[in-house]
C-alpha cells in the first residue's frame, strides 16, 4: 500500500479517539457520517501507533483497501464457520502470533455479522493472551457507520440466524453485552461543504426527512439526462448486473478497438480481493475510477478520469483526471499481508500480490462499491427500488453537491431505509458516552441553578432518531412528566431556536454548557 500523505486535521474527535486507542487498553466503536474521516483516522494511526496492531475488514475488497486481511483469514476460518466448529489451534514455540497482538482494528464493521464477531471472541479467548476476557484481552477497535450498508443474510439462514441473534449487526453478538464499548463520534464533515445539502444527508441518513427535504432532493430529478454528455459523470446502480450492462454499452459506443491487459496474480492472493478485473478491456475515452493513493497526491482511490492513450512499449495509460491534469499511470501492485512470528518478533509480511493497472471501467458503479469513495458528478439510478437500508444515504453522500447530482427517478420516502434497531443502539451509545462526561445529578443541578437565576444554557439534545441538535434554551421547569403515559424527568424551557416553549427529556440531554456570546445552533 502506497504511503498516504501526512496531511489530517486533528480535530478534537480524532484527538480523543487517537488517545484511546494509543494511550489504554479499552475496546472502542468509532463511528460517524459519510465523510467524517475515518479511513483518514485509521491510516494515520497505523502509520504512527506503538502497538502491535492487525487491521481487518469483512470482505477482501476492504482488506486490501486497508493493507490488511479478511476476519476470515486472520482466524483461518472457512466461509462456512460456525461456533462449534473453532477449535484451540497448536503452534510451534513462540509462533503464536495472537499471543502478541495488541489490537485489532475492524473496518467496515457495519457490515459484519454477529455471529462471525462471536466466533472471532471465542477463537482469541482459545488462541489468545487471556482465555477469560473477551477476545482474548486484545483492545478491540472497531471502526464504521451503522446507517450505511448492513451485514449480509441470505433468506435460507435468516430463520435459523434470528433464533440466536436479534439483528445481524456486530452489536447484538453474544460477546458484545460484555464488550464495554467506549464510544467516539466523528462529527466535522470533509466531503461536502453545503450546510443545507449536510442537512438533508442528516435527514436521510437517520429517516427524519420532510416533504420538505424531498422536495429538495427531486429537484435533481431528471429522466433524461445523458451521462455520456456530461464530464465524469458515474452512474450508480444497485445492482451488478445493471452497472456491468452500462459500462459494457458504453465501452462498444466508444470508436476505435478495444485494448485488453491481464494482471499477475502471486503467491497467496484469492480472488475475492481482487480490486479490479484480472482482464482489463477499455478503450480511449473510457471513463475509469482510479483505485489507489498517488505517492505524489495527484489522486486518490474513487478519482474518475478518462483514457486519453495507451502506450503499450512503455507499459503507460495516460489518463485525464477531474481537474483537467493528465497523468501517466503504470501498472500498480496491491498486497495481502499476513501477521508472522520473525526472530521473536511480531511481524506484517506480504504473502501474495496482484499486480494490474490500477482502475476499473467507472461508467457505472454499484451503491456497495462506491462505499468510502467521493464524487463530483453522479447518475443515481434506483431501478425497480432499493432493498437494504442505508443504500440511498451512501448513494447520495458520495457526491461532494447537491448540484453534482441527477436522479433518473423521484426519491420517494419508502426509499429511505433505516434499521430502528441501529438508532436504538447507537442512542444507547450516546447516552452512556454522556453519562461518563456529565451524571444525571450534575445536570439537574446545573438547570435548577439555571432557573433559580433565570439564565439561559447551551444544550446538545439528542433526538428520539438518534440526531443531535444545539440549543440555547432558558430553563423554567424542572420535575416529572409523562407523555403518551410514559413518565420522565422532564425540563420546561423557552427555546431560542424555535422561540417557543418547549419540554426536553433531562435523560436526552447530552451537554449543558453556559451559551456563547453568539448563540448559534447546528440544527432543527
Amino acid at each position: 500500500m502506497e504511503e498516504e500523505r501526512e496531511e489530517i486535521e486533528l480535530n478534537p474527535e480524532f484527538q480523543q479517539a487517537l488517545e484511546l486507542m494509543e494511550n489504554t487498553g479499552r475496546n472502542i466503536f468509532i463511528t460517524g457520517r459519510a465523510g467524517t474521516g475515518k479511513s483518514t483516522l485509521l491510516a494515520y494511526f497505523c502509520r504512527h501507533t506503538r502497538k502491535r496492531v492487525a487491521v481487518l475488514a469483512p470482505t477482501g475488497v476492504a482488506a486490501v483497501n486497508v493493507g490488511g486481511q479478511t476476519i476470515h483469514s486472520f482466524c483461518g476460518f472457512k466461509p462456512d464457520v460456525s461456533l462449534a466448529k473453532i477449535k484451540k489451534k497448536r503452534f510451534k514455540p513462540g509462533q503464536n502470533i495472537y499471543k502478541r497482538v495488541d489490537a485489532i482494528i475492524i473496518d467496515e464493521v457495519s457490515m459484519m455479522r454477529a455471529d462471525l464477531m462471536d466466533c472471532v471472541d471465542r477463537f482469541l479467548r482459545l488462541n489468545g493472551p487471556d482465555g477469560a476476557l473477551p477476545f482474548g484481552g486484545i483492545q478491540l477497535i472497531l471502526i464504521g457507520d451503522l446507517y450505511q450498508l448492513p451485514p449480509v443474510l441470505g433468506a435460507k439462514e435468516r430463520g435459523v440466524f434470528q433464533l440466536t441473534y436479534r439483528t445481524p449487526y456486530f452489536f447484538s453478538s453474544l460477546v458484545s453485552g460484555e464488550l464495554q464499548l467506549a464510544f467516539v463520534e466523528l462529527e466535522k464533515i470533509y466531503r461536502q461543504t453545503d450546510p443545507a445539502f449536510i442537512q438533508l444527508l442528516n435527514a436521510i441518513r437517520n429517516r427524519t426527512a420532510t416533504d420538505n427535504h424531498l422536495r429538495l432532493l427531486n429537484s435533481r430529478v431528471q429522466p433524461d439526462f445523458d451521462p455520456s454528455q456530461g464530464d465524469f459523470c458515474i452512474s450508480m446502480t444497485t445492482t451488478n448486473d445493471l452497472a456491468d450492462l452500462i459500462n459494457a454499452e458504453r465501452l462498444e459506443r466508444l470508436p476505435g478497438k478495444v485494448k485488453t491487459v491481464t494482471g499477475t496474480i502471486e503467491g497467496d492472493f484469492g480472488r475475492e480481493y481482487l480490486p479490479t478485473a484480472e482482464k482489463l478491456t477499455f478503450k480511449n475515452d473510457a471513463q475509469v475510477m482510479l483505485l489507489n493513493n498517488d505517492s505524489r497526491g495527484r489522486w486518490v482511490n474513487g478519482t474518475i478520469g478518462r483514457i486519453v492513450k495507451f502506450s503499450e512499449s512503455r507499459e503507460i495509460i495516460r489518463i485525464e483526471l477531474e481537474d483537467g491534469e493528465e497523468v501517466d499511470v503504470g501498472p500498480y501492485t496491491w498486497h495481502i499481508f499476513r501477521l508472522a512470528v520473525k526472530d521473536d518478533q511480531l511481524v506484517s509480511e506480504p504473502v501474495g500480490s496482484f499486480t494490474q493497472y490500477p482502475f476499473r471501467l467507472a461508467f457505472a458503479v454499484t451503491i456497495h462499491k462506491s462505499q468510502g469513495k467521493t464524487f463530483e458528478r453522479v447518475l443515481i439510478d434506483v431501478g425497480r427500488g432499493v432493498f437494504a437500508p442505508g443504500q440511498i444515504y451512501v448513494a447520495l453522500s458520495r457526491c461532494t453537491s447537491l448540484a453534482g447530482i441527477a436522479l433518473r427517478k423521484p426519491v420517494q420516502k419508502n426509499h429511505v431505509m433505516v434499521d430502528w434497531r441501529v438508532t436504538e443502539f447507537l442512542t444507547a451509545c450516546q447516552y452512556r458516552m454522556a453519562a461518563a462526561v456529565i451524571s444525571r445529578e450534575d445536570k439537574m443541578r446545573l438547570l435548577r441553578q439555571a432557573i433559580a437565576a433565570n439564565h439561559d444554557v447551551t444544550i446538545v439534545y439528542l433526538t428520539a432518531k438518534n440526531e443531535k441538535t444545539k440549543r440555547v434554551i432558558c430553563p423554567a421547569v424542572l420535575g416529572e412528566m409523562s407523555h403518551k403515559g410514559h413518565p420522565f424527568t422532564g425540563l420546561e424551557a423557552y427555546c431560542r431556536l424555535r422561540n417557543e416553549k418547549r419540554v426536553f427529556n433531562v435523560d436526552h440531554i447530552l451537554e449543558i454548557a453556559a451559551p456563547e456570546v453568539d448563540p448559534v445552533t447546528d440544527g432543527p
